[in-house]
């Protein structure tokens, strides 16, 4: 009893075994509908344990058509809008799945109809999703205006402006021409915008591109057309609508869309404006747009790696190279001074969104595109910083300033050079092949000093030659004097009061006041030495008691005449520094008084006991030092009272 009970168990479990394997074999076969009858009778005929596979074939046919005609209507019949009626649009991915799961059933290949009828369902269903797609994308598309772009990223540096009447000159956005061919008048109320470059957190502050609750229904949407092999389509829609967003983006940046002739062709002012926007517009764009459009295909897209690139390509492929055209036209646009630290800041910009970039996009076009443009901006770079050093060595401009005042080359010069310090390390990348950057050059330790050091210097030696040659345009050898000690001075003091005096360091400026003082030795012996001629004991015949007095009245007359010229011609100069002007009054006085109070005590009382005395002796000592007082400050004066000592 016991046996047959294993028996039974046994041969039981035996058919159960056959019964699934002749199903799998069944569902298995790739071959016609009669072929298959035909095996079915055969494996039938083998074994009686097989006579109820037809039916369960027939079972599983019907259940699969009864599956289909429920998907297909709710394919057929879905009207409603995606984000009206989540159930109805979670019931229809549902159809959809349905019928994907029912084509990847093999057994299906032997019935045509019921393929050609789920291929139609998924046909139509793929054109409904399309729309929806596009629909949603459009709709949850988060609207963006330039105050929340430009919040997206943190300001790192305040943006500096020139305000307050002391300030002009100190910052400047006009051309080299535009200050030679203004001297001696105000250089105008300059501006300069240093576009450092914006700080970042660890993770870039993204704005939302799309509603975050749309962006599931993109992705459920991407993965059932992605299946059913509608990938292009899919990806067509995204970039298209994407695409557009992004040129949105960057005219609320204020990118045009501009040809390289039509740049080239804007003026000047324009032209700063549109390069201002660049800067901002190239770190918005790959820090903030272009991340978060990468975060976007990597979510919708994750089922499929080959959509997840194409579609970030070439949503980004347009928005990208209409800012690398504008790049591209500045660095071979005509090069002239006033544009250098707008074109430094470019490529500071894309130097520094550029490897962000080449890590997102992979079209090796777009990078090849994006490197070549940043060497483009750093040729212009140079080349434009050369044309400056050309234009300082070739200014020969023959008009003396009035009053000896500081010309506005040596204003425009150190104002550039000292804003120039910002981008040492920039020009120093840039500058490093460069064989002549030492031309010039006097300092013993030059091996020792980067490029922009050794330019600075050359380019500061250059500015002194040529102030040297314009201090010989005045007459007035004084005047020549009193010329190059305000612009040197000026020199130093822009060197002492920026980061220039790391670069050009404390032996220069002590140089350089040296000079100074030199200046103020010579312009002394070359402007006082005639009058001081006058009070001189030689030539007048005889000791202080018995010297002629015909020589002692055409001495002092003579000084009289002196003074009163000096006077007259010198409080027209112009010394602007108060310690400059007051050192030299201070010069003036040891050198003057002291000798006018000896010859008046040896001379003065011989003429004081005759007639017309006041006539010669007309000055005090005290007089004279107070009339110092008056010169080098701008205003021309004349001694009209004059002080007449009674006999």
């Amino acid at each position: 009893m016991a046996t047959t009970t294993t028996s039974l168990g046994v041969g039981a479990g035996a058919d159960d075994r056959v019964m699934a394997t002749a199903q799998q074999i069944v569902k298995s076969l790739n071959t016609s509908k009669n072929v298959r009858e035909d095996m079915l009778l055969i494996l039938s005929s083998f074994d009686n344990r097989l006579s109820n596979i037809t039916d369960l074939i027939k079972d599983e046919s019907n259940s699969q058509q009864s599956r289909l005609d429920v998907a297909e209507k709710v394919i057929f019949r879905y009207d409603s809008s995606w984000e009206d009626s989540p159930d109805q649009a979670a019931e229809y991915l549902t159809a959809v799945d349905e019928i994907l799961d029912l084509l990847d059933d093999l057994s299906l290949r032997s019935d045509n109809e019921v393929i050609d009828r789920a291929e139609s369902a998924v046909q139509v269903a793929m054109s409904r999703l399309e729309d929806e797609f596009r629909h949603i994308l459009i709709r949850n598309t988060v609207p963006l205006d330039a105050e929340r772009l430009y919040g997206s990223i943190r300001r790192g540096v305040s943006l500096s402006f020139v305000s307050s009447a002391d300030d002009i000159d100190e910052e400047f956005d006009t051309s080299f021409s535009e200050v030679v061919d203004n001297e001696g008048q105000s250089t105008g109320r300059y501006f300069h915008e240093r576009g450092r470059s914006l700080c970042y957190g660890e993770d870039d502050f993204c704005v939302d591109l799309i509603n975050s609750e749309a962006v599931e229904d993109l992705k459920v949407i991407a993965e059932r057309m992605i299946r059913s092999r509608y990938e292009k389509e899919c990806v067509q829609v995204y970039c298209n609508v994407r695409r557009d967003a992004l040129d949105e983006c960057l005219v609320i940046l204020g990118v045009e869309k501009l040809s390289i002739e039509e740049v080239q062709k804007i003026d000047w002012k324009s032209l700063d404006e549109k390069m201002k926007k660049w800067i901002q517009a190239i770190k918005i764009c790959v820090r903030v747009l272009l991340t978060g459009e990468k975060r976007l295909c990597d979510h919708i897209f994750s089922g499929s790696d080959s959509a997840k690139d194409v579609c970030f390509n070439e949503t980004a492929k347009g928005c990208v190279m209409q800012l690398l055209n504008f790049g591209e036209a500045v660095s071979i646009a005509r090069r002239s001074s006033e544009k250098l630290f707008r074109i430094l800041d470019m490529f500071d910009a894309l130097a520094g969104v550029l490897p962000d970039l080449q890590m997102m996009v992979t079209d090796e076009f777009v990078c090849s595109e994006a490197k070549g443009v940043l060497a483009g901006l750093g040729l212009a770079a140079k080349g434009t910083f050369m044309e400056f050093e050309n234009a300082v060595k070739g200014e020969t401009s023959k008009k003396p300033m009035l009053n000896g005042e500081i010309h506005p080359l040596t204003r425009y010069v150190m104002n550039y050079v000292k804003l120039l310090v910002d981008y040492s390390d920039t020009l120093n990348s840039l500058l490093e092949d460069d064989e002549d950057d030492s031309n010039d050059l006097q300092d013993d330790d030059a091996e020792n000093t980067t490029p922009i050091q050794r330019r600075l210097l050359a380019l500061l030696a250059t500015l002194e030659s040529n102030l040297e040659e314009k201090s010989r345009l005045y007459e007035d050898g004084a005047m020549q004097y009193i010329f190059l000690m305000n612009n040197i001075l000026y020199i130093v003091q822009k060197v002492k009061d920026s980061d220039l005096i790391k670069l050009v360091g404390d032996q220069w400026v002590r140089k350089r006041r040296g000079q100074i003082r030199q200046y103020a030795t010579a312009y002394l012996r070359a402007a006082w030495s005639k009058a001081l001629s006058c009070l001189k004991d030689e030539g007048i015949g005889g000791s202080s008691s018995n010297a002629s007095k015909v020589a002692l009245k055409d001495r002092f007359k003579n000084f009289n005449a002196c003074f009163e010229d000096i006077y007259r011609i010198q409080t027209g100069w112009k010394v602007p520094d108060p310690q400059l002007r007051e050192e030299l009054r201070i010069s003036i006085s040891e050198k003057v008084l002291p000798a006018y109070r000896a010859f008046l005590g040896r001379f003065g009382s011989q003429l004081e006991s005759g007639r017309h005395a006041g006539k010669y002796i007309k000055y005090t000592a005290d007089d004279l030092e107070n009339y110092l007082l008056d010169l080098f400050e701008g205003t021309p004066l004349v001694l009209h009272h004059l002080r007449r000592k009674s006999s």
